[in-house]
């Protein structure tokens, strides 16, 4: 089980808590998303789901994409690379990638096995609680 909250603010100031707890899979995080567009979709200036994902940090993004496209199989640095470039049509250097992943890693939130180039990464089972609050997985 998993739980992701994302928080808008609109030009007028209003603020839009959306939470999603349980097992997150690429479609449910599509239909999350398509909320957050209608909530900035309005004309009183809100803040579309462009704005949203760009203003995520990239780190953010690539923990998503982890969770979304992972959960149970392993992967490697280029593997996620080019996925988060596919999805977000924003590059990220191979050198980035791998250090987020690492940082993943070590907070438990991936498992890793391997050497040098041939390290894979998994997702690793643990409670939403924890994932939540190592990986501060939280929008503006």
């Amino acid at each position: 089980m998993s739980k992701f909250k994302i928080e808008i603010r609109d030009m007028k100031r209003n603020r839009y808590t959306l939470t999603f707890e349980g097992k997150i899979s690429r479609d449910k995080m599509l239909n999350l998303l398509d909320l957050v567009e209608l909530l900035g979709d309005s004309t009183d200036g809100n803040l579309g789901l462009r704005e949203t994902l760009k203003d995520m940090p990239k780190f953010s993004k690539l923990s998503n994409l982890v969770k979304g496209y992972f959960m149970v199989r392993w992967f490697n640095s280029a593997d996620a690379q080019r996925l988060y470039e596919q999805e977000y049509g924003e590059p990220i250097s191979l050198s980035t990638v791998s250090t987020y992943l690492a940082r993943m890693a070590d907070r438990g939130f991936l498992l890793r096995k391997g050497t040098g180039n041939r390290i894979k990464y998994r997702f690793a089972a643990r409670s939403s609680q924890d994932v939540a609050n190592d990986l501060k997985i939280k929008t503006r």
